[in-house]
């Protein structure tokens, strides 16, 4: 059992390529990325289904990169650093990643980290679903908190709602929301779709798992149902 993306964070040319080349091998799609900043600035920072993380990093330093990553993700998050500290192992934990690997690390043992911490993230309990009703423009969160959504913010689900699991194209969404698909631009959805996530994370302490799907569109990687 293995993610189907990654997220490789690593500025040292030689380890991201041995890492990337040896987890591409086993079939999932690694998209590596040389300074952590340019790491947050890139759309779907926050969609992958597994980050692989080093602590000595240009931008904001390693530590804190996990610290933000836990804040908005469930998924695996496994460090891979040459960072000499005595408790170096409980930063990183106390963090919030899953696993420390120690540089050099071979392959196989990277691999074999991959594979434990997303095996035990995916028999994580099912959360509740997350429920919407249309007419009053609330979203439930699993964990009970009411959101109150804008007309486009509920448009967005509902498309995402006929199509549980499925990633839904841009340009359905586009026509959903009322645009012209060949004149809605992708900077404008992301706005879009970033107001919502943002709309709930200020509302609850819960992240909406609404991702971009690189080349298609969104999918809501939850439980999705209606009032």
């Amino acid at each position: 059992m293995l993610p189907a993306t990654l997220a490789l964070i690593e500025d040292h040319p030689e380890s991201a390529a041995f890492m990337a080349a040896y987890l591409h091998a086993q079939g999932i799609a690694v998209t590596a990325f040389a300074d952590s900043e340019d790491f947050l600035v890139s759309q779907g920072a926050y969609d992958f289904d597994f980050y692989l993380v080093d602590l000595e990093l240009p931008g904001i330093d390693g530590l804190d990169l996990v610290r933000l990553l836990r804040r908005r993700v469930r998924c695996g998050i496994v460090v891979v650093s040459g960072r000499q500290a005595p408790d170096v192992f409980e930063q990183v934990v106390n963090a919030g990643a899953d696993m420390f690997l120690a540089k050099p690390s071979s392959a196989s043992n990277i691999g074999a980290a991959v594979r434990a911490v997303y095996r035990r993230c995916s028999a994580l309990p099912v959360a509740a679903p997350w429920r919407l009703d249309s007419r009053k423009r609330l979203l439930t969160t699993p964990l009970g908190v009411a959101v109150e959504l804008g007309e486009n913010d509920v448009a967005v689900l509902e498309v995402l709602l006929a199509a549980p699991g499925q990633a839904v194209p841009r340009d359905e969404i586009c026509r959903r929301l009322g645009r012209d698909p060949s004149a809605a631009t992708d900077n404008w959805l992301h706005a879009t779709i970033y107001r919502l996530r943002r709309r709930v994370e200020q509302a609850s302490s819960e992240l909406l798992p609404l991702q971009s799907q690189a080349r298609v569109g969104y999918v809501f990687r939850g439980s999705l149902t209606s009032d």
